[in-house]
């Protein structure tokens, strides 16, 4: 036997115990050991998440269920939390005073009854106008622009939150997460340098759940990839982009899993799926889309249609 063979092979079984390891970690924190039952719905999909073994398929939803509520609102997470989901992606705006505040712009413009830049208006001055509804008009609920405080108060305990530029304001979301007691529930994910990475962690006692973005066409994205897949540890999971499947993106897939670590597909536009999105399965077939993704491995899934999503994995009975 080889020694790059018996290296590959005690890599494995090393990996393999850090698995087993960490499940028992996260499972002791949450007081979830003995075979016993997490006691929250988050801690059931924290678990999940800390499982690379696990083929249940995790649902993320994007910006909420911004079909029917205005995007990244209290009530849209409210519904995707109704719906059964296992995480929900928000963006984060910083206004004038320092106030971190639910929008995916840099300006209200777009969502929201006003104009004007978030970065050049107060958190009172942001509360004057009323958001508005993926049709571009003022909701009948009245709704203001929720502030990261209210939307994680609403998660806590009940699903899981991947927080999009959470990295830009990573200090003062820690903060947030540590006073309210949810950083083991919220992730970031990006392209940042595994050096960056660990530079950043290092700073504190206790982090938020941190994901790579790789899009193994682009030279920059693969080289960060295989400085990650290097690393002794393995990553809980890796979201892969591509345009085009190809034997590069399908061998960085293959990697990914077979490094212990899960795979996350966004199925939100076609060009960072490979054609796979959300809209091609609800306007031809969910199996010829879904089950191509499944195929591949993923067990994350990020979406636009969560109930359609759901749906489809419970009939497969991936999902509770």
């Amino acid at each position: 036997m080889s020694n790059c063979v018996k290296f590959n092979i005690m890599k494995r079984i090393l990996h393999f115990f850090a698995v087993m390891l960490s499940i028992m970690a996260v499972s002791l924190q949450f007081g979830c050991y003995d075979g016993a039952e997490p006691e929250t719905r988050a801690e059931q999909i924290i678990t999940e998440i800390h499982n690379p073994n696990s083929k249940n398929v995790l649902v993320i939803c994007h910006r909420g269920d911004w079909r029917n509520y205005p995007e990244n609102s209290i009530p849209a997470i409210e519904s995707v939390i109704r719906m059964g989901t296992d995480m929900v992606e928000i963006d984060v705006q910083l206004t004038k005073d320092s106030v971190l505040v639910l929008m995916h712009d840099r300006t209200i413009d777009r969502s929201t009854t006003g104009r004007g830049k978030i970065g050049e208006m107060t958190y009172e001055e942001l509360q004057r106008h009323y958001l508005k509804t993926a049709h571009g008009v003022r909701s009948s609920l009245d709704l203001k622009v929720p502030t990261l405080r209210e939307a994680l108060e609403v998660c806590k305990d009940r699903i899981t939150v991947n927080i999009d530029k959470g990295y830009d304001y990573y200090p003062m979301v820690l903060a947030l997460t540590e006073e309210l007691g949810v950083t083991h529930q919220v992730l970031i994910k990006g392209g940042k340098s595994l050096a960056d990475i660990e530079t950043k962690m290092a700073e504190n006692e206790n982090n938020l759940l941190y994901m790579p973005i790789v899009t193994p066409a682009n030279a920059g994205s693969a080289k960060i990839f295989e400085e990650y897949i290097a690393a002794d540890k393995p990553q809980l999971a890796y979201e892969v982009c591509w345009s085009e499947m190809t034997p590069v993106v399908e061998e960085c897939m293959q990697r990914v899993i077979a490094d212990g670590s899960k795979l996350w597909v966004n199925t939100l536009w076609n060009s960072l799926c490979g054609g796979l999105s959300d809209d091609v399965a609800y306007e031809k077939s969910a199996e010829e889309v879904y089950g191509k993704i499944l195929e591949m491995g993923a067990t994350m899934i990020q979406t636009d249609r969560p109930e359609f999503l759901l749906d489809y994995l419970r009939k497969r009975g991936l999902h509770d």
